[in-house]
């Protein structure tokens, strides 16, 4: 292993088990780890949770725990007394009915999943999704609140000021939207053809409007020939120009996981993780993701943290004191309620009432 010393950790790698193997105690101490992504198969029971997450904090406290949590078809821990939260259209169906009941019911399911999680030891959900609903994406879907983008960032600010009561950030999702094309960025490279104006006035507002609430976003793999070639996790333009400069968002941007088709290919060329993740880095990105790639020996990932230790040295990308502060800036700042006291606590019950 290439011998380093970085300010910066912004790798966020998973890992295979219900429990940490050497393998994975091994990357988490590289001082380019900056925090764990859980999926299904590290979900046993409750116990299991609260026993792996206490596990990687032994390894570093400061890692980063998170999880893509976001209700409906889309959430990782379903039983042993997790609530099955709704999927995000149902808050839009709650709106059609009735909006401040719906705001309501939106800050109570972001309390009820951060309070959920983090009585577990899990820090950051990937949530909210910002997409607009056209009807066309099926990986989107009823992962989205809506298809009027104000409606969306009203039911998102709820949400999100739910999961802040809970002591938890955020993370809104696909940047600068993903509702509009049919293709999963999974399987495929999906390309929107329309221009930066039509973009701005509807799928990427929710940005602009939220910019004092998200912490954090995490860009689509998709490409918008009319804006730039690269696909906007891959962007300078899309990432420093457009949501920071332009439509003011200020905290923490995350890759898109790496190993999925939308990642890659970049400029017409067929890539590697560490290639993809040095240009992510390079375009504005302050964590890059890379999924699924513990089961086995994991040689993806001591491939990519080798890699990207190399690159440092040579200079390829730079270590961001910004980047490390805006990842620690998610990592939550006061004491969780165990999960016992947080089923008895009045917040938590009342908000359980209001769920759609």
């Amino acid at each position: 292993m290439t011998s380093l010393v970085s300010e910066h950790a912004p790798l966020i790698i998973d890992i295979a088990g219900l429990s940490l193997s050497k393998a994975d105690r091994r990357r988490l101490k590289h001082p380019l780890t900056g925090g764990v992504i859980l999926f299904g198969r590290n979900w046993k029971d409750r116990q299991q949770l609260v026993d792996l997450c206490a596990e990687i904090k032994s390894v570093r406290e400061e890692l980063l725990i998170c999880v893509d949590h976001e209700g409906g078809r889309v959430q990782r821990f379903r039983t042993d007394g997790f609530t099955h939260l709704p999927p995000m259209r149902a808050l839009g169906d709650c709106w059609i009915k009735d909006q401040l009941a719906a705001t309501n019911a939106a800050t109570a399911s972001g309390y009820v999943l951060g309070a959920e999680l983090r009585a577990c030891g899990v820090d950051l959900s990937f949530t909210p999704v910002l997409d607009l609903d056209y009807g066309e994406s099926g990986v989107i879907g009823d992962r989205a609140f809506g298809r009027d983008p104000r409606v969306v960032s009203l039911l998102a600010k709820s949400l999100m000021h739910g999961m802040l009561q809970s002591g938890m950030s955020n993370c809104g999702k696909h940047f600068p939207g993903h509702g509009f094309v049919k293709a999963d960025s999974h399987t495929d490279i999906p390309i929107d053809k329309r221009s930066l104006k039509a973009i701005l006035a509807d799928d990427a507002a929710p940005y602009e409007w939220l910019n004092t609430t998200l912490t954090g976003v995490m860009p689509a793999h998709v490409i918008y020939p009319k804006v730039d070639p690269r696909p906007a996790g891959f962007s300078s333009k899309w990432l420093n120009f457009i949501l920071r400069s332009q439509l003011g968002f200020g905290g923490a941007i995350f890759s898109d996981d790496l190993s999925m088709a939308g990642a890659r290919m970049i400029d017409g060329h067929d890539v590697s993780y560490t290639q993809a993740a040095v240009t992510a880095l390079n375009a504005g990105c302050d964590m890059v993701v890379l999924c699924n790639q513990s089961v086995g020996e994991g040689k993806p990932l001591d491939e990519i943290l080798e890699g990207l230790a190399e690159a440092l040295l040579k200079g390829q990308w730079e270590a961001m004191e910004a980047s490390e502060l805006r990842r620690r800036a998610l990592l939550p700042q006061s004491r969780a309620l165990a999960w016992d006291a947080l089923m008895v606590q009045p917040a938590y019950m009342h908000a359980l009432g209001l769920l759609p």
